[in-house]
């Protein structure tokens, strides 16, 4: 192609023959050869912008290449855990092997209503927005301007008289890219744009993981806060006994100040559960883009602490990190870093701009449209920095240097979401055996609260025995409900580590996303 229009450009401008200097023509007097040289212009403009579509200078991206394991260190360790490749479908909605509907509604309103992802949101259109700005400075840019003069001579110095100038034009620019630099920055802006749209996503996983983890941290409040209720309630009881005794004479009053000093330290943990049962519903309101106080009807009635499935599937390392936001992120910061090094380079070469003007100038608007108004315009520019003393190859180290950055924080991303995983998996596995080890020791300390009171009541053992196992009874109850919620946080923090969640609001593609969309 390039070859067809420099011939038929070469031809145009070859000179004609004597006797034939016409203006307006071109060699040869037929109108066949007239006709061959009209195209002249739009085949000059597609040869300029075939020039403008060349290689552009800097590196290409080249992907990163993660060194990632074949399968979890941790993986044979969890019992009841699967792994087996997986899909971001697979962990779209996951807090849904909960069975709970109400912080599955829950996540909904925090996705509808959470104030730090409207501002990802904003980000993403901010990114956007700039890319389109961007792609644009790749074409031509035209204005229109129209203005009015009236001007009114010096009589003294002048003719003294008053005119009136009405004037149109049409401007013209177009900043040839023939290094690329423009290409490059585009390269750049349109990575930003992908990387602002896995921000958007790591902020949704990081929401939807937070909403699930107070919603389990207020049910096991709750449920503590029961148990510390039954507490006293067994205290109170357990002092009706004494004092039934102490009137009988076959207990003292040192028998009874224990009991109400065991009475009063179950109380005295009531105030804190009730506090920090109200801080979790205001924290959750909060999370959900609502004023504290908000969700006093959906928890008017306390409901039980979400509980883990028996069987979780969880991908292999290469799953891993295709679905989680911050690796995605990070890959795509470093892409964008690797173009503005090509950006940078453009500067050692020359720019190359035309200009253009078509104007119409009068004194009456009536005569704005006549031939002898119209004027006309054609220029070209070119700016080549000869002399800066080292600036434009210093920018160049430094964006270099911003590409290594970027590339050590993509594979510090990567071993920090491994490890993230790794953790889940011991800590999930490690606090099931604690939660069953917990089972067997409260069973046995009611047991041994009965045999106690028994024996207390039949005089065949001290008051203090009874206390010591009505402490220990409701120091366990509590230390299980802990764990039974802390095995639910830890596979809501595993999911979180596996990038699950992002998919339920899909972003747009970014390898289909417009700039202009």
């Amino acid at each position: 192609m390039q070859e067809s229009v420099s011939g038929q450009v070469a031809a145009c401008h070859r000179p004609p023959p004597a006797g034939n200097l016409s203006p307006g023509r071109c060699p040869g007097a037929a109108a066949g050869a007239r006709q061959q040289c009209r195209p002249t212009a739009p085949l000059w403009l597609a040869f300029l912008m075939l020039l403008t579509g060349c290689a552009a200078v800097g590196p290409d991206y080249q992907p990163p290449v993660a060194k990632v394991p074949a399968g979890w260190h941790s993986a044979t360790t969890p019992a009841g855990v699967t792994v087996t490749a997986t899909s971001p479908e697979a962990l779209a909605h996951w807090w849904t092997v909960f069975n709970d509907p109400l912080l599955t509604r829950l996540t909904k309103e925090a996705v509808a209503g959470n104030t730090d992802l409207r501002q990802a949101q904003a980000r993403l259109r901010e990114a956007r927005a700039r890319w389109g700005a961007s792609h644009a400075d790749r074409f031509p840019t035209v204005d229109l301007n129209g203005s009015t003069t009236r001007s009114h001579g010096n009589e003294e110095t002048g003719s003294g008289t008053t005119h009136t100038l009405y004037s149109a034009s049409f401007d013209a620019k177009w900043e040839l890219d023939l290094f690329g630099g423009n290409r490059r920055a585009e390269e750049a802006a349109k990575a930003d744009f992908e990387a602002s749209v896995e921000d958007r996503n790591d902020v949704l996983v990081s929401l939807l993981a937070e909403v699930a983890r107070n919603y389990v941290d207020l049910r096991a409040t709750e449920t503590r806060l029961d148990i510390a209720r039954q507490g006293v309630a067994s205290r109170e009881d357990t002092l009706t006994m004494v004092e039934q005794r102490l009137a009988s004479g076959l207990a003292t009053e040192l028998d009874r100040q224990q009991a109400v000093t065991n009475l009063e330290q179950a109380r005295a943990q009531i105030p804190g559960l009730e506090t920090d049962l109200a801080q979790a519903k205001n924290r959750l309101a909060v999370l959900l883009g609502k004023p504290p106080g908000a969700l006093a009807e959906e928890f008017a009635a306390p409901g039980p602490v979400p509980e883990a499935p028996a069987e979780i599937v969880i991908g292999v390392p290469a799953d891993t990190l295709r679905h989680r936001p911050d690796v995605r992120r990070a890959e795509r910061q470093f892409a964008a870093q690797t173009a503005r090094i090509g950006e940078a380079t453009a500067a050692l070469y020359p720019d190359l701009s035309l200009s253009g003007s078509i104007g119409l100038d009068a004194l009456s608007p009536s005569h704005l449209f006549y031939h002898t108004a119209r004027s006309s315009a054609v220029g070209a520019g070119l700016n080549w920095p000869l002399i800066d003393f080292g600036a434009i190859r210093r920018n160049i180290e430094v964006q270099n240097a911003l590409q290594e950055e970027a590339l050590g924080n993509y594979e510090g991303t990567v071993l920090s979401a491994l490890e993230e995983v790794e953790n889940g998996l011991t800590a999930y596995a490690s606090e099931q055996e604690h939660c069953q080890a917990l089972t067997r020791a409260t069973a046995a300390a009611a047991n041994a609260l009965a045999l106690a009171r028994a024996k207390y009541t039949a005089g065949l053992s001290d008051f203090l025995t009874v206390l010591d196992s009505q402490r220990t009874l409701l120091t366990l109850q509590d230390q299980l409900a802990a764990s039974r919620s802390t095995i639910a946080t830890n596979l809501i923090s595993l999911y979180k580590a596996l990038g699950g969640g992002w998919a339920t609001q899909p972003a747009p593609a970014p390898t289909k996303a417009s700039p202009q969309g």
